[in-house]
């Protein structure tokens, strides 16, 4: 399944802070009291769990017949496969760069 570069686009942008619907402050994206790098980690991972609610919802409604647009479904589901990809990589990063300060000699 080949997944759009402007899904891909959006949820690079909401993992950073800058998407559609994300509070913007002064250093793009971030609140104003940040709390560095954990902040913004936990700020990607809670809109990473919406994301994907959101297309669980869509996709309830849609088999419970309250709502009959699939568009909307699949559209949810790609943008939630998206974010879900997106946090795997930052995850594979973080585990990298940890290795390799753990490899670094003292």
């Amino acid at each position: 399944m080949s997944i759009p570069a402007s899904f891909a686009l959006d949820a690079y942008a909401r993992a950073a802070g800058i998407g559609a619907g994300a509070p913007a402050g002064p250093a793009g994206g971030l609140k104003e009291n940040g709390g560095g790098f954990g902040e913004i980690l936990k700020q990607a991972l809670d809109e990473a769990v919406e994301t994907a609610k959101g297309g669980e919802q869509k996709i309830a409604a849609v088999t419970a017949g309250r709502e009959g647009n699939l568009v909307d479904v699949v559209t949810a589901v790609a943008e939630a496969e998206a974010t879900l990809q997106t946090v795997v990589t930052v995850r594979d990063k973080v585990i990298t760069a940890y290795q390799e300060i753990m490899r670094m000699p003292i």
